[in-house]
């Protein structure tokens, strides 16, 4: 895939499925907001400089342990984020003053990437083992499902 080729990464599995099927959507009336073209997708650092600069100017004391990191679901809480990894996410997406991103640093066996949804009133991210995870958890909120 030639925009791999440009990222200089294979894109993980899941997202790659839904990029075959779509190629992004507005979001309009579905449960998450738009998702962008493979054309704009991009480095956060490149994409937004004020984001991605987020991660350097965190304490580095504030870094949380593994065993409270690696929590997904219900029982994550949204501050546990590794500020270090932001400017190396990939940006898929934005909504309501959020963005949708791919975290590089964190990867399955399968090699999907963790996802995150990073919003102001999240004081973090939601984030995700996956973007299939991640799309999954954005339509239960919308949908009201649990």
């Amino acid at each position: 895939m030639q925009h791999e080729q440009r990222l200089g990464v294979r894109l993980p599995p899941s997202y790659r499925e839904f990029l075959r099927v779509t190629n992004g959507w507005d979001g309009d009336g579905i449960a998450c907001g738009p998702l962008l073209p493979i054309e704009g997708i991009g480095w956060l650092r490149d994409l937004d400089p004020h984001l991605a600069d987020m991660g350097l100017s965190q304490d580095e004391g504030l870094r949380p342990s593994d065993e409270d990191y690696f929590v997904y679901g219900d029982d994550q809480h949204t501050y546990h984020v590794r500020w270090e990894y932001v400017s190396d996410t990939l940006q898929i997406g934005e909504y309501d003053a959020g963005a949708y991103l791919l975290n590089p640093h964190i990867t399955t066996p399968d090699g999907e990437w963790e996802a995150w949804y990073i919003a102001p009133w999240l004081a973090g991210a939601e984030r995700c083992r996956s973007f299939w995870d991640l799309m999954n958890s954005q339509l239960q909120e919308y949908s009201g499902t649990p």
